[in-house]
């Protein structure tokens, strides 16, 4: 197989990642989950994204689709890289085992669906925020929690955003 072909081979629909998940978790495989836009690719999503990979064995990664990424007013003009080509980039990160797009407000379908072990977001996310209303609560953790999972979040490495490198370009 290829170099390209093993990458795009982690590049997956939500039911083949389901079906590669069930048999991670047959060999006792914990899963880690995260989601985002990852729009342009910086030091910030590395050491974040390398980060979760340790807290398991497996890191499945779900990315906002294009559509997705415009409801969340992140600009106008975002996402900067397309859905193809952002999954693509993720994908060839060696410590990423899966990636797939959700098209939902939020991946809380996702995360139903796949059952991670273990629900990671940015320490900008509060994971004892219970209130679904609070713009710091994470999606699906109550749901990860119910099923005997972990929620964790991952301090923010600092100077590192995609809105600011935008704003830094422009300038």
């Amino acid at each position: 197989m290829s170099r390209l072909s093993f990458l795009k081979s982690k590049i997956v629909s939500i039911s083949d990642a389901n079906k590669k998940i069930n048999a991670w978790k047959m060999q006792n495989q914990e899963i880690v989950f995260t989601n985002g836009c990852f729009d342009i690719l910086h030091l910030g999503h590395i050491t974040y994204l390398a980060k979760a990979a340790d807290l398991g064995n497996k890191l499945v990664v779900a990315l906002n689709t294009d559509q997705s990424v415009k409801k969340l007013n992140k600009g106008e003009n975002r996402p900067i890289n397309n859905q193809d080509a952002r999954l693509t980039l993720i994908a060839a990160l060696s410590f990423v085992d899966l990636v797939l797009l959700f098209n939902e407000d939020t991946p809380y379908e996702t995360i139903i669906q796949l059952k991670p072990d273990v629900l990671v977001k940015g320490a900008d996310y509060d994971p004892n925020t219970r209130d679904k209303s609070d713009t710091n609560h994470i999606v699906g953790s109550d749901f990860v929690l119910n099923q005997g999972g972990k929620i964790t979040v991952i301090e923010i490495e600092e100077g590192f955003s995609t809105t600011k490198l935008i704003e830094k370009l422009k300038n």
